[in-house]
């Protein structure tokens, strides 16, 4: 009884050991194969050898990724990236060796017995594509050189004819990370499409048309040619007032500027120039001798607007480069504007 049991476990024994030995002669002459349902890349190399999915690979998925990606921006802004340019190269090696490395996941036994079965394995891996990180940046500098501009904030023409309103623009902003992003897709994925748009990001001005009342409370508009000073409040015309203004080769200069200083009854800081003939460098306080009567605002340098006596020389080029206005309303734009207060010479 003895004997018969021992020859019996030493049978199964045997027959296990031949059943397991041909079991893994089988499993290591499959090693360099590919099992059914495994894709690189969407690429079927399922029931392929190694160097068959590496030929697959490399003619199915070469053309795709060879492609140039196009760019299309806002304003009809064209941009291409070629391949050659990208230095977009495949691991077709590598994509090889993971399908094979896929396949033989799990045991020597479970991998027999999906053979022996039919059975598949269900997996698409991702192809390994490398490119040039420097030319993208490359691109997406230069998409936004071309493509991003600043808002600009609304403002105010002066014209002869008054004030004019500039609407607000809004800037744009070249979505940089998400087309970085769009574009390493375009690059390692081989799809179809190899398009891309260009998203941007709106950026809105700090000054709206609305805003402008409201930033130019007060503002003077003076007309040379037609002897005026044209006083707004809140953009609306309130008062036009005769002037004088500067003489040929004293003319008053022409400009934005701003009241940068007020005085009443000022002293006359006379200018070191030719013109002030024995006055020049002199101060001459309030009376007789000053010609800047009651009220003065300056806004250039020596240049202001202040009154006169010499209510003839309005409406004429009689001053030495000054602004000049009769007393009555010089005293009333006195009190109306402030200290920063625009002023446009035309």
């Amino acid at each position: 009884m003895r004997n018969k049991t021992f020859i019996l476990v030493a049978g199964f024994l045997v027959v296990l050991l031949v059943g397991a030995g041909a079991v893994y002669l089988y499993d290591a002459s499959q090693s360099d194969d590919i099992a059914d349902g495994v894709k690189v890349g969407g690429v079927e190399v399922g029931g392929l050898t190694r160097n068959q999915a590496r030929d697959k690979i490399r003619n199915e998925l070469g053309g795709p990724l060879n492609q140039p990606v196009k760019l299309t921006g806002p304003g009809g802004n064209h941009f291409t990236l070629s391949a050659k340019r990208a230095r977009v190269e495949m691991d077709v090696n590598g994509m090889a060796d993971e399908a094979v490395e896929r396949s033989r996941q799990g045991s020597i036994f479970s991998r027999a017995w999906r053979a022996v079965t039919g059975g598949t394995v269900n997996a698409d891996l991702p192809p390994k594509v490398d490119y040039s990180a420097s030319a993208v940046n490359h691109l997406i500098r230069r998409v936004r050189r071309t493509i991003n501009t600043s808002p600009q904030n609304a403002t105010i023409r002066p014209t002869s004819s008054g004030l004019e309103k500039q609407p607000a623009h809004n800037g744009l902003v070249v979505q940089g990370a998400k087309l970085r992003s769009e574009l390493r897709r375009m690059l390692t994925v081989p799809s179809g499409e190899r398009h891309v748009r260009v998203t941007v990001r709106k950026v809105h001005p700090r000054i709206g048309v609305n805003d402008l009342q409201r930033k130019y409370p007060d503002y003077i508009l003076i007309n040379r040619g037609g002897f005026e000073l044209r006083y707004y409040h809140r953009l609306k015309l309130q008062k036009t007032y005769p002037i004088a203004v500067g003489q040929q080769g004293l003319e008053t200069p022409a400009g934005l500027y701003d009241i940068q200083d007020k005085q009443v009854n000022p002293s006359w800081h006379v200018p070191n120039s030719p013109w002030a003939g024995a006055l020049a460098g002199q101060v001459i306080p309030p009376g007789p001798q000053d010609p800047i009567k009651a009220r003065w605002m300056g806004i250039d340098g020596g240049a202001g607007i202040h009154g006169t006596e010499e209510v003839g020389s309005l409406g004429s080029a009689a001053s030495h480069g000054c602004i000049r206005m009769a007393i009555p309303d010089v005293i009333a734009l006195y009190d109306k504007v402030n200290v920063g207060t625009p002023v446009y010479i035309i």
